[in-house]
């Protein structure tokens, strides 16, 4: 009986061979002034509440300080703050999103406010459009791509560019 039982789930558990082969990626997507914005998902190493961070002497206005995350210090940006969206409002959806990549530097963390995480969004490669190419409140070189869905228009960010401070 159990080896029928353990046949049944095994059969219950195949799946079509192009049921889930992908030519996308998993964003998360998260808002931010009333915008909806992405990232790799694959980037994403953690996703905290909103907590004071220790401030950094002389830091610009968007770095809100660092955190002690697991013995790595990692430095805590406010997109709102840098990407210039709407008012500074921190309430209890405002969370801490933990982003981990390559910068011409090196292997960088860096934790980045958002309003609040929305959703994971599979895109398929030929779903992402190229960005308009101006300036608005995020720069160009931040943007990988914008993809459309059936609410609104997600900007999908580039976060090696993201993760690089001074740029």
């Amino acid at each position: 009986m159990n080896a029928q039982i353990a046949q049944e789930v095994s059969e219950s558990e195949l799946v079509g061979d192009s049921e889930y082969i992908s030519t996308g990626k998993q964003y998360l997507t998260f808002v931010l002034g009333g915008e909806s914005f992405g990232v790799d998902i694959l980037s994403v190493k953690e996703i905290r509440g909103w907590d004071d961070a220790t401030l950094v002497p002389n830091s610009p206005i968007y770095v809100k300080g660092v955190v002690n995350l697991r013995g790595t210090i990692v430095p805590i940006i406010d997109l709102r703050i840098r990407f210039e969206v709407g008012e500074i409002n921190y309430v209890s959806t405002t969370v801490v999103i933990i982003l981990s990549g390559k910068t011409d530097a090196g292997k960088r963390t860096v934790g980045f406010i958002v309003d609040a995480v929305s959703d994971v969004l599979d895109v398929e490669n030929s779903d992402l459009k190229p960005s308009p190419g101006f300036d608005g409140s995020v720069p160009a070189n931040y943007i990988h791509g914008l993809v459309n869905t059936n609410e609104n228009v997600v900007t999908m960010l580039d976060v090696d560019h993201l993760l690089s401070l001074d740029s």
